[in-house]
């Protein structure tokens, strides 16, 4: 199942709706489905008639994995991780499909950096591997974005993955597939620059969710970034970066200028 949030046309609603995507149509849901549960409303729109949102809006926390793939590890000139290496983004720094990512002042090399992202269902502590599939809503796309000169500048990643639009998510919530086998890849302007599955991963779904619930109590609506392959690089400002991952979809977004 497809879930999406979503800006209808304005006889519908004033606010942002969620809805299961069906081939060219939105069935609207009643209330957010990660607290209301998925309840329909039989009542549908066009999709070519709504914009996309972020899926959801983290209304904790962002949680990150670096590292995750041995190759990205090596371009990174770093050791593969013994552990899973963990940062937080920001939830301001969330946006949807189509956002723009907008280049701060303070840098001159913004790159994209392609993952699978989970999305926590339920409110969860020091999770077993064995039932992690009991704490996870579904799968989304993420991009992320990073200032890599402020990365290198400040020796930690705070700063330079927390800018506002720093997180595109989307374009919607995949509620029913196996993560550990997806096909990943990135594009910038129509050129491919990450491409590999999520096979190749150091560090599996179940091993994340039981290692970041240790560190973290994880709240419906939480975001795991699970990390990115090799072939991370800039977008330049007006270029698009296409994000896709096998049986969810593409993400893109175009970057802009900060002035």
């Amino acid at each position: 199942m497809r879930i999406a949030r979503f800006t209808p046309p304005k006889e519908v609603s004033a606010s942002p709706l969620f809805g299961v995507v069906m081939g060219d149509e939105i069935e609207i849901l009643s209330g957010d489905p990660l607290y209301a549960g998925i309840i329909k409303t039989g009542e549908k729109v066009s999709l070519d008639k709504v914009k996309l949102l972020a899926p959801v809006i983290p209304r904790s926390k962002v949680v990150c994995v670096g590292k995750n793939y041995a190759d990205h590890a090596k371009e990174m000139d770093s050791a593969v991780p013994q552990q899973p290496v963990l940062f937080i983004k920001p939830n301001t720094s969330v946006i949807g499909p189509d956002d723009a990512i907008i280049w701060p002042s303070m840098s001159q090399k913004v790159d994209h950096e392609a993952e699978l992202a989970i999305v926590i269902g339920k409110i969860c502590k020091d999770v077993p591997k064995e039932r992690v599939n009991d704490v996870i809503f579904g799968y989304t796309i993420a991009n992320d974005v990073t200032a890599r000169d402020l990365q290198k500048v400040d020796g930690q990643w705070s700063r330079a993955k927390g800018f506002d639009t720093f997180c595109p998510l989307g374009p919607w919530i995949e509620t029913d597939i196996d993560p550990s086998d997806l096909a990943i890849s990135a594009s910038v302007d129509g050129e491919l620059r990450q491409n590999d599955r999520t096979s190749s991963m150091i560090f599996d779904i179940p091993t994340i969710i039981n290692f970041v619930s240790q560190v973290y109590t994880l709240l419906p609506g939480d975001v795991i970034l699970t990390g990115t392959p090799a072939g991370v690089g800039v977008i330049p400002v007006g270029s698009k970066v296409s994000i896709s991952i096998e049986k969810i979809g593409t993400l893109e977004n175009r970057a802009v200028s900060h002035g």
